[in-house]
């Protein structure tokens, strides 16, 4: 427990001295040296550079010792694994895509295993040690087993992945909902590190908003918390994975607003960066099609906040490049649904989010952020 006490602090707050580690925890100062100095000889701390104090004396503050040890990432996409060997802190050190022709688990097995390999002979000359893996990917996940409840994307139901890939690679596995492993990331490490209670709201090929709450990301009793996407929008609505008809995300999830908006302008192909460059050039049909999406998105998302309460909104995922044209009216639509003045949202804008998040559940062991057996040698 004082383990986990201290090295959350200094996650948070940054580096420390042994004194403001004792004033900050409520611990004895002996208590400190004994626990820190483990830490140390463990390489979970180094010291930094002494620091005047007060009375002439120079104080030695502790700090992460984030390039001590590395973790892996693996994010599932249709047709490929997203893959990134971080550093503790999940900051990227080497990347790569591994495509599947078939999402049946034996054949991502493969193509997971042939990515740890890959990754680990890119692995820096002196680096610490992978100390796990962390694997995402969206449905209804077992975290704590490590199993694969549920996948409509990829039509997996009960499927240990976590020991799977753990027996190939002989690495700690850990497993978890992308969305879910996204908002890990930003508590441990991101744009919610200091905020008791916040949103992580994800869209991309689905959309999903997953919350966390004192420190521990909400799962719900059966896995299924933050399917925002399969909220009801329209009954009488297209048909979404699930294989229920109007859900949220098949109207509004990246792809379905790229897709519709390719239709009404009649074009052969398109993607994100091309509708956002017509929106900035002032094309009326792909700036109406974002408003819809942002005011609709932010309608669900309003109840969620009035439920929940969260203090910020992180976005994440695809649709982060449309930018304002989609997130003014998303906060706009927020002033009118919630009850209460709406929290901030703030786009987590960078290229690796998915990965990195996945990343996380592999540091989140050593941190001890949530007691997660993971599927363990």
């Amino acid at each position: 427990m004082n383990r986990r006490l201290i090295l959350n602090l200094v996650r948070r707050e940054g580096p420390l001295s042994r004194a403001e580690i004792a004033v900050a925890t409520g611990l004895s100062p002996a208590a400190v040296t004994f626990v820190t100095t483990d830490l140390l000889s463990e390489g979970y701390l180094i010291e930094g550079n002494a620091t005047a104090g007060a009375a002439g004396r120079r104080p030695v503050p502790l700090e992460i010792n984030y390039a001590g040890h590395l973790a892996i990432g693996i994010k599932m996409n249709v047709g490929s694994l997203e893959c990134v060997l971080t550093d503790l802190s999940t900051a990227p050190l080497s990347s790569v895509t591994v495509d599947f022709d078939d999402p049946a688990p034996a054949t991502v097995l493969d193509a997971a295993e042939r990515a740890v390999r890959r990754l680990k002979q890119s692995t820096p000359e002196k680096a610490g040690e992978i100390t796990g893996i962390g694997f995402s990917m969206p449905g209804s996940i077992d975290a704590e087993n490590g199993i694969c409840i549920k996948s409509h994307r990829f039509f997996w139901e009960n499927v240990p992945f976590a020991k799977m890939l753990r027996e190939r690679v002989n690495v700690p596995v850990w497993m978890e909902d992308d969305t879910r492993a996204f908002a890990l990331a930003q508590h441990l490490f991101g744009l919610g590190r200091q905020h008791r209670v916040f949103a992580a709201l994800a869209i991309g090929v689905g959309i999903g908003c997953a919350t966390v709450v004192e420190g521990t990301v909400h799962r719900g009793a059966h896995g299924q918390a933050g399917k925002l996407g399969h909220a009801r929008h329209r009954l009488q609505g297209p048909l979404c994975e699930c294989g229920r008809h109007g859900c949220l995300q098949a109207f509004y999830s990246e792809n379905a607003i790229v897709e519709r908006w390719r239709k009404e302008k009649g074009l052969d192909a398109a993607d994100r960066f091309a509708m956002t460059a017509a929106a900035f050039a002032g094309d009326p049909i792909a700036r109406e099609i974002l408003r819809e999406a942002g005011e609709a998105i932010g309608q669900h998302l309003g109840t969620m906040i009035d439920i929940v309460d969260p203090e910020i909104i992180i976005v994440g995922g695809e649709a982060v490049t449309f930018g304002n044209f989609l997130f003014e009216p998303m906060r706009r639509a927020l002033e009118v649904y919630c009850f209460t003045t709406p929290p901030p949202i703030v786009p987590d804008e960078r290229d690796n989010f998915w990965s990195s998040g996945a990343a996380a559940l592999a540091t989140q062991g050593i941190f001890d952020f949530e007691v997660l057996n993971g599927s363990a040698p």
